[in-house]
């Protein structure tokens, strides 16, 4: 059973990082150091919990998961940005997340905020 909850896991946070990696190059405008920050911080792992989550509840109400991709991206990147605030000196002050320097630490306050 755990087995089988692990590669559920594994096979849904593949769709949603898929989702992530092409939403975050959709846009042209936006400056090459903010789109590095960006992905530094959101490709920088976790469960993904959150948007599997959407996916599945999506399922069990017999909804296409691809409808809810948009959305459960988008709670993904709400997430990581509120991470990304709370590591800043103003708040918690840290200087790793996940055993990385924090996006502060490697992109300067004022990217991160």
């Amino acid at each position: 059973m755990k087995e089988r909850v692990a590669e559920f896991l594994r096979q849904k946070r593949k769709i949603v990082d898929e989702a992530l990696a092409d939403m975050a190059e959709l846009n042209e405008s936006v400056p090459s150091a903010l789109k590095e920050a960006m992905h530094y911080s959101l490709f920088a792992g976790g469960k993904r919990l959150r948007p599997i989550l959407t996916l599945t509840t999506a399922e069990a109400l017999s909804a296409p998961a691809q409808t809810v991709i948009p959305a459960a991206c988008a709670i993904e990147m709400i997430h990581t940005y509120s991470l990304i605030h709370d590591d800043l000196p103003a708040m918690d002050d840290d200087d790793t997340r996940r055993g990385r320097p924090t996006n502060h630490k490697v992109f300067g306050e004022a990217m991160a905020i």
